[in-house]
């Protein structure tokens, strides 16, 4: 009979005994399943109170086939990270310590995956929910090999590449990360300046302590801000059907460091964006192999159709939540004019979701139609009419000149919530 004990392929590693065990298939998909609770008698709840019961969905997570694969990946990439990095070797050391290693019997690997997919298809959601799966982002040791005391291992940091794409704005991302992630102020006399002068110095300086407290894995979001996006005027000048020109990269040294990361840092890599910032970090570091070691992982909108049992999961389980005296029965019609109106994006289904019952609610009728989806589309949602229309298209140039709508941070997205959250 099978034992998760008996068969650890990765022996008593010190860096992977506090990590959760090696999650089957199907205990993935539950590990990133999130199910909040529906409010016990909802139609005894006033409008303006039930409005703020209504907001839970957002914590509502249906992942699809692709994010149980890149939790997969994930675990896979931090325990094959720490095998090579065993602290009973004294060439793991030499590595920390940066001094030349001769004939390991154990050579670092570059260990890489990406996740790629446009905004708000899951992907920021799907990393962190698979890098939270591995148990406590940081594990102190009160005794560790070669160290007098007590070392924190730090087991994953995700961070944001900043808008700017520089190296002094992205070492000082990493280094708030850290200090967070840590509770401690390693990087707080970096912090301090108003401006990091020498970039490159200060990822260096982060990427020995990482390297010293045996990060697992980094995971760097929005890796499209590397790069300089060609203007709006000159991508509504491509003639339908060109190839989008190449993204100009914002300063070589970043990706130069990103290599010698995953190369002589030993750090696996998890970066994540949408499709033009992959693609062109894939042909800047001319080595798509280095970033999909262990996989390349595509999030797409829920309409696809090579994804039909994850479309009726998702929408059925988003049926339960109604907070409605009478619900909407949805059926087959009602599922095709919620992909219709939202190009199947799941944060913008959400959002239609919530604004349906905003709008049932003024109708003071305590149910749910789908009229009411309809009106939320041209009212709440209307300033994503033009970028909606344009992923129905599938036109390149289209979708050029509205991917900035749909970005997470964008001041749509503000506002909405902001609005949904006032009732």
């Amino acid at each position: 009979m099978y034992s998760a004990a008996a068969t650890d392929p990765y022996g008593d590693n010190i860096l992977i005994r506090q990590i959760n065990t090696i999650p089957s298939p199907a205990e993935a998909l539950q590990k990133l399943m999130y199910l909040p609770r529906m409010p016990k008698d909802v139609e005894s709840i006033p409008f303006h109170v039930r409005t703020h019961y209504l907001m839970d969905i957002l914590d509502l997570h249906v992942p699809p086939l692709i994010e149980r694969s890149l939790l997969q990946s994930v675990d896979l990439m931090v325990r094959q990270g720490y095998r090579s990095r065993d602290p009973l070797r004294a060439e793991t050391w030499a590595a920390v310590n940066g001094e030349k290693i001769h004939s390991p019997p154990l050579l670092p690997r570059a260990l890489g995956a990406a996740v790629e997919g446009i905004s708000g298809v899951g992907k920021t959601q799907g990393c962190l929910r698979s890098l939270h799966s591995l148990g406590p982002q940081t594990i102190v040791h009160e005794t560790f090999p070669r160290v007098a005391g007590s070392l924190m291992q730090v087991i994953w940091l995700s961070v944001e590449i900043p808008p700017s794409g520089k190296a002094a704005d992205f070492a000082r991302s990493l280094m708030t990360a850290w200090d967070q992630a840590t509770g401690g102020r390693r990087f707080g006399e970096w912090l301090a300046k108003d401006k990091i002068a020498n970039g490159l110095r200060a990822l260096d300086e982060w990427q020995q302590v990482a390297s010293a407290h045996f990060l697992g894995i980094l995971h760097l979001d929005e890796v499209q801000n590397l790069f300089n996006l060609s203007s709006l005027e000159r991508r509504a000048q491509r003639k339908r059907g060109n190839q989008a020109p190449e993204l100009a990269i914002v300063e070589d040294q970043v990706l130069r460091w990103l290599l010698s990361l995953t190369n002589t840092g030993q750090i696996p890599l998890l970066v994540s964006g949408t499709p033009d910032g992959i693609g062109a970090l894939s042909k800047r570091l001319s080595t798509l192999e280095r970033l999909t070691t262990c996989g390349f992982h595509a999030f797409q909108p829920i309409s696809d159709p090579s994804q039909p049992d994850y479309f009726s999961s998702f929408i059925s389980t988003l049926a339960r939540y109604q907070y409605v005296a009478k619900p909407l029965a949805v059926d087959k019609d009602v599922e095709r004019e919620i992909i219709d109106l939202t190009g199947g994006i799941q944060r913008v289904i959400i959002a239609l979701w919530i604004a349906a019952h905003r709008v049932a609610y003024e109708r003071n009728t305590d149910a749910l139609e789908i009229q009411d989806f309809r009106k939320a589309a041209t009212t709440w949602l209307a300033p994503l009419a033009p970028a909606i229309a344009a992923l129905k298209s599938q036109d390149p140039r289209a979708l050029s000149l509205y991917d900035d709508i749909m970005r997470l941070d964008s001041t749509f997205w503000v506002g909405f919530w902001s609005k949904m959250r006032s009732g």
